[in-house]
């Protein structure tokens, strides 16, 4: 029976595969996770996004750690289909045309979600308006703000032109496509009503992630466009803020994890904020050489994630075995792509994310001299991220490493390789291969990070400030899916970020517990891998889109979701 679809999912950026170059980092990563389980779980749902001729760049590296972006070449029609419509949009007082390429996710029961690629690179369109789907997140804010026009006027549009005409909710992953509520104020003529269909996820609490607008910039795009006379008391008296326009439309509206949730509603107090913590896609994520062991060992894994709670039967040597084999491969892809010669023998720490200030990428290497006394002979470390090409601080951070790296190697003979271009199949490698993933953002600042619930699906332990979803990862292990680094929640200066205490701190559980456990206590170490593969039940999108489904697409609960 053919499924209508009824929930309409907008995001900026959908990773669908590491070869379709539609993301740029985790909320990408996450909205294709999401769309996958969609599928696998039969949920009535169609997803729109932008196609990026472009991509977001591909990052190449100088001897000095230059970060240098290029284009990435690709060929739409070689793995999407074309969509038979077009519709117009209105900039500037000129009318763009808008097309669509076409991907289907398919489930394992053969269930398709739609995903619908917008486009303006087509013929009929001036030079400038082709190059608003060029790049993923150009910076200058006219680009921007009209790709998110294209994104969210025009996907509202798009799909009426394509008869989906069932559609009770429309969900916008983040602000980028809050202006699909303007299009269906259009529609509907009065707010109450687009309030009943829209729902909105907001992903962060740092505010350069919240796309703002000058409204002499609005009001020039717009032009002939009808923009609502009451636009700023719905987005922001001063300047257009896209999350808050989310905020008013919307019927619910959720963080990402619990804490998150929290300080998110501190942000926004007029606003009720409920919590669904994100998960990942569990088939997407167990690398291979553990999906064939539990194809044996956890018959039904890929359908029950719940089945991980009796991780702990799991064959002690088998899960070693499976992961050094792992380890193996990750370190020969870095010997490939560094100078720095890695030792499968040593414990192997991993760092891997959007390189951004408040992610702080280089806390570890705050007395450089005191890692580099700890880790001699003992442990190697693989850093990699991009950061944006217009992120200044970023750069440097990139540049600091690769001076950190030479320095360490110099000084201590320790290796730490930073490899370049990440995208989701370094990243896939990168969270099975390494012993430990480290993670060390200002508190409160990391809305999930779901590059450690990757690391746990693989029995890689975490070792992580305790924000976002490793609250909640570390509670329900008892801390025994790693280890914690700087204060509890509940402590006081909790939300201080002192970088030489959260340093010193990281040195000492480096020293004091985490190197002694690797080196002298396999069978603990094991054990809380054992623990770490538990937290799959919970932390996967599996749950998380069933409690989507219930909670803000209001579907009625069905049999199949109650698996997870």
């Amino acid at each position: 029976m053919k499924i209508v679809p009824k929930i309409a999912y907008f995001s900026m950026e959908i990773g669908l595969n590491a070869d379709i170059p539609t993301y740029s980092g985790g909320l990408g990563v996450l909205a294709g996770d999401t769309l996958k389980s969609c599928a696998d779980l039969e949920i009535p749902i169609i997803a729109v996004t932008l196609a990026y001729n472009s991509g977001y760049f591909y990052q190449m590296l100088g001897h000095d750690g230059t970060q240098i972006e290029r284009d990435v070449r690709w060929d739409f029609g070689s793995v999407l289909d074309k969509a038979p419509v077009t519709v117009k949009v209105n900039i500037q007082g000129k009318d763009v045309l808008v097309d669509a390429w076409v991907y289907e996710i398919i489930g394992h029961t053969g269930h398709r979600v739609p995903v619908y690629l917008l486009n303006t690179d087509i013929e009929g369109n001036e030079e400038w308006q082709k190059n608003f789907t060029r790049v993923l997140y150009d910076a200058t804010p006219f680009q921007r703000i009209c790709q998110e026009i294209i994104l969210g006027i025009g996907g509202v549009k798009i799909l009426k032109a394509m008869k989906y005409n069932d559609i009770h909710t429309f969900h916008s992953n983040e602000g980028h496509a809050a202006f699909l509520t303007l299009e269906l104020l259009r529609d509907l003529k009065d707010v109450d009503e687009v309030r009943k269909r829209t729902v909105f996820t907001t992903h962060t609490p740092v505010p350069a992630g919240h796309d703002r607008f000058d409204y002499g910039l609005v009001y020039d795009v717009f032009r002939n466009s009808l923009i609502p006379e009451e636009i700023k008391k719905y987005a922001g008296k001063d300047q257009l803020n896209m999350t808050h326009l989310a905020l008013y439309f919307s019927r619910y509206i959720n963080g990402v994890s619990k804490k998150h949730s929290e300080v998110a509603q501190k942000m926004y107090p007029n606003y009720k904020i409920h919590g669904i913590t994100n998960g990942v896609h569990t088939v997407r994520w167990i690398h291979p050489e553990f999906a064939d062991y539990y194809r044996e060992a956890l018959p039904n894994w890929k359908h029950d994630p719940s089945v991980f709670d009796r991780a702990y039967l799991l064959d002690s040597n088998e899960i070693w075995r499976i992961h050094q084999k792992i380890k193996s491969k990750l370190l020969d892809y870095e010997k490939s792509h560094s100078w720095v010669l890695s030792d499968q023998k040593l414990l192997t720490i991993g760092f891997a994310r959007r390189v951004t200030k408040y992610k702080r990428a280089t806390l570890i290497l705050n007395d450089i001299d005191r890692l580099g006394k700890i880790a001699k002979g003992r442990a190697q470390f693989i850093w990699c991220g991009k950061t944006h090409p217009r992120d200044q601080d970023g750069k440097n951070i990139i540049k600091h490493i690769f001076w950190a790296s030479q320095y360490l190697w110099d000084n201590y003979r320790v290796g730490l390789a930073f490899l370049g271009n990440y995208d989701m199949d370094l990243g896939a490698l990168m969270t099975a291969g390494v012993d430990v993933w480290l993670n060390n953002p200002m508190r409160y600042m990391e809305a999930s990070g779901t590059s450690g619930m990757k690391a746990a699906h693989n029995g890689v332990l975490n070792f992580s400030v305790l924000d976002g979803w490793f609250i909640e990862g570390y509670a329900i292990s008892g801390g025994m899916a790693g280890w914690k680094i700087g204060p509890k929640p509940n402590e006081p200066n909790a939300e201080i970020n002192n970088d030489e205490a959260d340093a010193n701190d990281i040195y000492e559980t480096l020293e004091d517990e985490i190197i002694p456990t690797y080196y002298n206590k396999q069978n603990d170490w094991i054990e809380r891998m054992k623990q770490a593969i538990r937290l799959i039940p919970y932390f996967n999108t599996h749950r998380m889109v069933s409690e989507y489904a219930t909670q803000a697409w209001n579907l009625k609960p069905q049999p199949r979701w109650t698996t997870v």
